[in-house]
């Protein structure tokens, strides 16, 4: 997550913190809304991960695709009435979910925050298969790239852009168990944030990484 900047507002199209979210949710939880979206939204996304893991592998015969289509057109003209702009989502502040409720990223869950770090746990689904029963290379990176940004917002206190991340994939990382992450700043010179990053099934050592993260300046995108 390269999201971050402490401060009670919320963003909007005028006052964006150069296109993230104030962070002070993750310092101070009974500050976020986590009513937005309905007391069925968090359901609902459960449902949306279900489906990409279905289709993920699925092998459909003629008839089952077409009917599959039919369905989902209804479904996506049922939703376009619910679409949103980005600052309205309710990803900014459902604290109570998965990773927000935010479908693009690996449901993990946030242990703690502080100064010192983040610890979380994440599981990878068949949504995020890479092959042979592994989680995607890719997929590994978009978490690790989420929570090292935690990590840098809530050691530096500002808004942050990822500006380099590295991986080091040290052994398989499987699929459908909950897996380790931590992630911490090691160091902070000017506007660079420097932080690193691992990921553990149990006590072995899946990966690795380490990146820079660039603290805007303010109304920089």
């Amino acid at each position: 997550m390269s999201e971050q900047q402490a401060g009670p507002a919320l963003p909007s199209a005028e006052h964006h913190e150069g296109g993230f979210r104030p962070m002070m949710e993750l310092i101070e939880e009974h500050t976020a809304d986590t009513t937005r979206g309905g007391p069925h939204f968090g359901a609902l996304i459960e449902q949306v991960r279900t489906l990409m893991d279905r289709a993920r592998l699925a092998c459909p015969s003629d008839d089952e695709a077409l009917e599959a289509i039919a369905i989902l057109e209804k479904l996506n003209e049922k939703l376009e009435g619910s679409v949103t702009d980005e600052w309205s989502s309710p990803t900014w502040t459902r604290l109570d979910l998965p990773s927000r409720g935010n479908i693009t990223l690996p449901p993990f869950t946030i242990v703690k925050a502080g100064r010192d770090g983040v610890d979380a746990r994440v599981t990878f689904r068949p949504f995020h298969l890479g092959g042979n029963a592994a989680a995607h290379g890719g997929q590994i990176a978009i978490a690790l790239d989420e929570l090292l940004g935690m990590a840098a917002a809530v050691h530096s206190g500002n808004v942050t852009r990822t500006g380099s991340l590295t991986v080091d994939y040290r052994s398989i990382t499987p699929l459908d168990t909950e897996l380790r992450v931590h992630t911490w700043a090691e160091r902070m010179e000017g506007r660079k944030v420097y932080v690193r990053g691992t990921v553990h099934a149990g006590e072995r050592l899946c990966a690795e990484a380490n990146g820079l993260f660039i603290v805007l300046k303010p109304g920089q995108q």
